[in-house]
């Protein structure tokens, strides 16, 4: 059968009912690489495309465990296996209440050509819990990480699977699982990446997503010959992406006037102090509202509507579809020049068309936001060699990685006198895996 678009999408909608985001992922990526399968025809014969749509494996399971109160409490965890062509399953865990099967199996689809981008032998995976550690105790949350972990372990190695924290997965979750893991097998070994410097982990992988988010836009920028220099910029979110992009910009010149959380945003005219959003979300874990509390001159305003703020550069880093085909219209009519997706798939399809029409410099997700999966395959370097990295070298090999990544996106992406960035990630990031996959055969 001819590969074509409608067909396709309508196989992929039957095939996994109720998944929107997956529906999404998959349309944005199809969208560029069914013409180029079609000036390629060894990737149509062996229906390359349909393949990396479905993941090799999808493990769910029961998550018991027993609250401070002494009662039992039952989540569901989830590991999506998709991709592991050019290495070992790599991607984060995500423990909300939001978490389902469509949305990890849409993290897990976009993860396999973020990581192939990174140039590094990382095949692509993701899994996650609908647990929330937000209001838990410390001890709620390891008693359900020994939980998760006592199923999880089973499916997942050094050279087999590799998890690494996401959205409310951070040092103390991924220490609780590593120490369950380590306890399990009896076997040290770098079986997941964000770990404690004093026991594996790699100096930047905090600042990573964010830093490379900031390396990837200021590559772009270049080409136009402008940089981060006296521009203003817009994040949202205030997560480790967000809290990092806003530092990266900062010191590349930038001036970062809004930051946000999910009851709404702040505003700060003399650009938002990196310190105190730190204190609020990283130490006090309060909301951002806290921020107008203390800094005088700045304002907090409940709801959505940060990307109704005038500025040159904008940085989505929040959540999935956060910024949508109106907001894209504000920012391009407030002269908006770049944006740089810090988390996965912010735009939606909608936005993604407005920028692409009106050739604003635009970095998809896959591309813009890989460098915290990049130090992560650098942890898993370390762990593999018994090395520790300085900081300099680890964020000059981030840098180096952004940068490789923005050649691949200019060099499948040039449209004339126009880079499109998202035809440029989706093909150079399909290459990679495609040909690994022919070269393996039906497998």
């Amino acid at each position: 059968m001819t590969l074509n678009m409608q067909d396709f999408m309508a196989h992929i909608v039957a095939k996994n009912p109720s998944e929107a985001e997956f529906h999404q992922a998959v349309q944005e990526v199809a969208t560029f690489l069914i013409p180029y399968i079609k000036q390629n025809p060894k990737y149509e014969k062996y229906k390359v495309l349909e393949r990396i749509a479905e993941p090799e494996r999808v493990i769910m399971f029961r998550v018991p465990w027993v609250d401070d109160k002494g009662e039992i409490q039952v989540n569901r965890g989830f590991r999506i296996q998709m991709n592991s062509a050019i290495g070992p399953y790599k991607g984060g865990l995500r423990f909300h209440q939001t978490v389902n099967l469509g949305i990890l199996k849409f993290l897990a689809f976009e993860q396999v050509f973020k990581n192939s981008l990174t140039t590094l032998p990382m095949g692509g995976g993701k899994g996650g819990s609908d647990f929330s550690p937000a209001g838990r105790s410390d001890g709620e949350v390891m008693r359900f990480c020994q939980s998760f972990m006592s199923e999880l372990y089973r499916h997942i190695g050094p050279n087999i699977d590799v998890p690494a924290g996401d959205i409310n997965v951070g040092g103390r979750e991924i220490g609780f699982m590593f120490g369950q893991y380590k306890k399990l097998t009896k076997d040290f070994s770098g079986v997941l990446t964000g770990k404690g410097l004093e026991w594996g982990g790699s100096l930047i992988r905090t600042e990573a997503t964010g830093y490379g988010c900031c390396y990837l836009v200021d590559a772009m920028l270049k080409t136009k010959g402008q940089s981060f220099e006296g521009k203003t910029v817009v994040v949202s979110g205030s997560g480790n992406v967000a809290i990092y992009a806003n530092e990266k910009a900062t010191q590349l010149g930038g001036k970062v006037v809004a930051m946000s959380d999910s009851n709404g945003f702040i505003y700060d005219p003399n650009g938002v102090k990196v310190d105190v959003i730190q204190d609020i979300k990283e130490v006090r874990r309060a909301r951002i509202s806290e921020y107008a509390k203390l800094v005088p001159g700045s304002t907090y305003t409940e709801g959505k509507g940060i990307w109704n703020i005038k500025c040159d550069i904008a940085l989505p880093c929040a959540v999935q579809n956060e910024l949508n085909g109106e907001d894209a219209k504000t920012l391009v009519k407030n002269g908006c020049i770049a944006v740089g997706e810090g988390a996965n798939m912010p735009s939606t399809l909608e936005a993604i068309d407005c920028f692409l029409a009106n050739k604003i410099l635009f970095a998809p997700g896959k591309a813009a936001n890989a460098g915290g999966v990049a130090v992560s395959g650098l942890e898993m370097s370390q762990n593999s060699e018994r090395l520790s990295w300085t900081r300099e070298e680890v964020d000059a090999k981030l840098l180096g990685i952004m940068n490789s990544i923005h050649e691949t996106c200019v060099k499948y992406g040039q449209e004339g006198d126009f880079v499109n960035y998202v035809k440029g990630a989706n093909i150079g990031g399909f290459v990679k895996v495609a040909d690994a996959m022919i070269a393996q055969g039906i497998v």
